[in-house]
C-alpha cells in the first residue's frame, strides 16, 4: 500500500484524514539528509581544504542535485510558467551562486531550505496527528453480545442495537446508552472533564471514554464512522480549510510580494554598479542573498500552524473549534453575550426560602407539596424535590381545582387551602408578609403563597440555579477586559436579580428569540466582534446571527455540533473562559510571529544590499532558523497550560 492509498481498517482513514497515515520522517527524507549531508560537507572540506577544488565543486553540484531536487523541479516549471513562487528564489539564488564562483554557498542554500522544508510539513503533520490521535483513543475491537455469548470483533463490524460489554479499565469503543450495570466513565477525552461522570442504565455514553469502576453492557446507537469522536475528529480536520482573515491577508499579501522581491533584485543588480561603481559580482551576489532571505517561508506559516495548533489542542479540551476564522474572532471579540436559561443558569427552579406565618415552615411545606402533588408545573416539581428532602408528610387532597394564571385550591383535613400568587389572597392596608414578599421578588425569586380564605400562611420562593462556575467564569473574562451581557426572556426583575448575582456587566430582559437577534445585532454595531454563547434551544437563532456561536453541551447533539461555531461538548459554563484564554493566546502567537517575521527579515535584508550577509547566513537564520523559531512558538499552544 503507497502512503496515499486508503486502508479499510484504519480510522484515520474513515474520518477523511488519511494522508497522514504514514510515518513521521519517511526512508527517503533520512536518505536524502543523509546523503547529501555527507556530500556537502565533504564538498567544503575538499574545496577549501585541498589543492583539488574541481572535486570539491562537484561534491558540492551532487549534494545541491539531491537535496535541492524537488525545489530546483519545482522552480524550474514555474519559472517555465512565469510564476514566481518561492521555488524560483532558492533556484535563482542557488544558480547564481554555482555561476558566481561560490559553489558551496549554493549547495549550503538548498540543502538548508530542504531541512527548512521539512520542518514546516513536520509541524504541519503534528498538528494533524494530533487530530487523528482523538480517533486513536477509540478501540478498534468490541465485545459483542451474540447468541448467547461473547464475541471480539471489528468496531466497524458492530451495528445499532447490538450490545458491547465494557469491563472496568475497558475504553467504550462506540456511542450507546447504558442497557444494563453502572459505573463512573471517565469523559476527560472528549469533554476535557476532570472528574468522572457516574452512568446508569439510560444514560448516554460516547467512544474513547473509559470505564472506571464498574460493569457496562451498552446499547449501541451509532456506527462507528458516526459516532461523537469521529465526527469530531472529521469536523476539526475540516476547519483546517476555513482560514482566518490573518491568513487571508498573508495569502494576497504573498502574491505580490514575490515578485517584488525579484523587481528590487534586479535593481539591486543595475543601480549599484552604475550609481555607486560596485562591482557587477559583487552586487550580482548580494541581490542572490536578497532574493533568498525574503523567502516568504516563515511568514507563510506563522499563522496557519499557529491556528491549528489552537485548534486541535480545544479538542482535546472538549471544545469543538470549527474554522480558524471562528478561533481568531474569539481571540479578539471584547463581548460575550450569554443567554440565562440553560447557560449562566441550570433552568431548574429550586427553592430557595420557606417562610411560616404563626406556623412551622414543615407545615407550609407539607400543605404545598399535598396541593401540588397533582400538577406537572415546574414550581410544583421543585416544591416536591424540596419536600422529599425535608421528609415533608404528603396529605390527602380533596376538592381539587387549578386556577388558571394563578394557582390550586384543594381541601386538607377538611380545611380550604390556596396555594398560588398574590392575585389569589386580599392585599389589605399593610398585610404582615408583605415586607418579606417584597424582599424575596426584589432579589428576582418567583414567589408563590399557601394559605386559606382568611390569610397567607405562609411564603415558598424559587429560584433558577445558577451554575456552579458561572461567577468565576465571568470574572475570569472582565479580567480579560471582555465586557459580559445577559440576554433572558424572563422580566427585569429576575433578570437583573442574577445579573447582579453573577457580576454580569449588561442585562437585557424581557426577550422574546427575535428579540434576542435584535439585541445582538445593536451589540454588535456598538462592540464589533460579538461572541454569544447559549444551549441552542430558544437562542438559537442569536447564536446563529452573532460573529461566533457557541452551543453549550452539545456531546451528542447531531444538529447543535453542525449548526454552532464552535461547540462545547460538556454543559460545563468554565469552558467559555477556557476557549477565550487559548483564543487570546494562539491571536497574540500569530502576531508575536508575523512581527517577528518582518522585522527578522527586514532587518537581515537591510544588512544583505549592503554587503554584510553571505548566502548560507541568509538561509540559516532568515529562513531556516526564522522558520524553526515560528513553528516551536506556534506548538508551545499545544502545552498542558496553554488556555490558562
Amino acid at each position: 500500500m503507497t502512503e496515499r492509498e486508503e486502508c479499510p481498517s484504519c480510522p484515520r482513514c474513515r474520518a477523511g484524514i488519511c494522508k497522514i497515515h504514514r510515518p513521521v520522517v519517511g526512508r527517503r527524507e533520512i536518505a536524502v539528509f543523509g546523503v547529501s549531508g555527507i556530500l556537502l560537507l565533504s564538498g567544503i572540506l575538499v574545496n577549501y581544504l585541498t589543492p583539488y577544488p574541481l572535486a570539491g565543486t562537484a561534491l558540492l553540484l551532487a549534494a545541491a542535485a539531491i537535496s535541492g531536487y524537488d525545489v530546483l523541479r519545482a522552480g524550474f516549471f514555474a519559472l517555465i510558467r512565469l510564476r514566481f513562487s518561492i521555488a524560483v528564489l532558492i533556484t535563482i539564488a542557488a544558480a547564481g551562486a554555482f555561476l558566481t564562483g561560490n559553489p558551496a554557498e549554493g549547495a549550503t542554500v538548498l540543502y538548508l531550505y530542504a531541512v527548512a522544508e521539512f520542518m514546516e510539513e513536520y509541524a504541519a503533520g503534528r498538528a494533524e496527528r494530533s487530530i487523528a490521535s482523538l480517533l486513536d483513543i477509540a478501540p478498534q475491537t468490541a465485545r459483542v453480545r451474540r447468541d448467547d455469548g461473547e464475541v471480539t470483533v471489528p468496531v466497524d463490524d458492530v451495528g445499532v442495537g447490538e450490545t458491547v460489554i465494557a469491563r472496568p479499565g475497558d475504553t467504550i469503543p462506540l456511542d450507546g446508552v447504558v442497557a444494563a450495570g453502572g459505573s463512573s466513565v471517565d469523559q476527560a477525552a472528549i469533554t476535557g472533564e476532570s472528574v468522572p461522570v457516574a452512568k446508569e442504565v439510560g444514560d448516554g455514553v460516547y467512544a474513547g471514554t473509559r470505564n472506571v469502576d464498574g460493569y457496562l453492557e451498552v446499547r449501541v446507537t451509532k456506527p462507528e464512522r458516526e459516532s461523537t469522536i469521529a465526527r469530531v475528529a472529521a469536523l476539526v480536520a475540516e476547519a483546517q480549510a476555513h482560514t482566518s482573515p490573518t491568513e487571508a491577508f498573508i495569502e494576497r499579501f504573498s502574491r505580490y510580494y514575490t515578485p517584488a522581491v525579484i523587481l528590487g533584485a534586479a535593481l539591486l543588480v543595475v543601480v549599484p554598479p552604475l550609481a555607486f561603481g560596485v562591482p557587477f559580482l559583487e552586487a550580482f551576489y548580494r541581490a542572490l542573498v536578497l532574493l533568498v532571505i525574503a523567502c516568504p517561508c516563515a511568514l507563510a506559516i506563522s499563522t496557519p500552524v499557529s491556528m491549528v495548533s489552537g485548534i486541535t489542542t480545544a479538542a482535546h479540551n472538549g471544545v469543538l473549534i470549527k474554522g480558524r476564522d471562528s478561533l481568531e474572532a474569539v481571540g479578539l471579540a471584547r463581548v460575550v453575550v450569554f443567554d440565562k436559561t440553560g447557560t449562566l443558569t441550570a433552568g431548574r427552579l429550586e427553592v430557595d426560602n420557606v417562610i411560616g406565618f404563626g406556623i412551622p415552615e414543615a407545615e407550609v411545606l407539607a400543605v404545598a407539596v399535598s396541593l401540588e402533588s397533582r400538577s406537572g408545573h415546574p414550581i410544583a416539581e421543585a416544591i416536591r424535590r424540596r419536600a422529599e428532602e425535608e421528609g415533608a408528610v404528603l396529605q390527602d387532597v380533596e376538592e381539587f381545582v387549578s386556577i388558571a394564571g394563578r394557582g390550586v385550591r384543594g381541601q386538607i383535613g377538611g380545611a380550604a387551602y390556596v396555594l398560588g400568587n398574590v392575585a389569589l389572597f386580599a392585599d389589605g392596608d399593610t398585610p404582615a408578609w408583605r415586607a418579606d414578599y417584597d424582599r424575596l421578588e426584589s432579589e428576582g425569586k418567583t414567589v408563590v403563597l399557601a394559605g386559606t380564605a382568611s390569610g397567607v400562611l405562609g411564603l415558598i420562593a424559587l429560584s433558577d440555579v445558577v451554575k456552579k462556575d458561572a461567577k468565576k467564569t465571568v470574572a475570569a473574562l472582565r479580567a480579560r477586559g471582555i465586557r459580559t451581557v445577559m440576554l433572558t426572556g424572563d422580566n427585569e426583575r429576575v433578570g437583573g436579580a442574577v445579573a447582579r448575582r453573577i457580576g454580569i456587566d449588561e442585562c437585557h430582559a424581557g426577550l422574546l428569540p427575535e428579540d434576542k437577534v435584535t439585541m445582538v445585532e445593536r451589540l454588535m454595531d456598538r462592540y464589533g466582534l460579538v461572541v454569544m454563547v447559549g444551549d441552542g434551544v430558544n437562542d438559537a437563532p442569536a447564536l446563529a446571527r452573532a460573529n461566533v456561536g457557541v452551543a453549550m453541551g452539545a456531546i451528542g447533539s447531531d444538529v447543535a455540533i453542525e449548526a454552532a461555531d464552535i461547540v462545547v461538548m460538556e454543559d460545563d459554563i468554565s469552558r467559555v473562559a477556557y476557549l477565550v484564554a487559548l483564543s487570546e493566546k494562539t491571536v497574540s502567537v500569530v502576531r508575536q510571529n508575523v512581527i517577528a517575521a518582518l522585522v527578522v527579515k527586514l532587518g537581515i535584508a537591510g544588512l544583505a544590499v549592503l554587503g554584510l550577509v553571505t548566502l548560507w547566513m541568509a538561509v540559516a537564520f532568515g529562513d531556516m532558523g526564522l522558520s524553526l523559531a515560528v513553528i516551536a512558538n506556534a506548538l508551545r499552544i499545544g502545552r498542558p497550560d496553554s488556555g490558562s
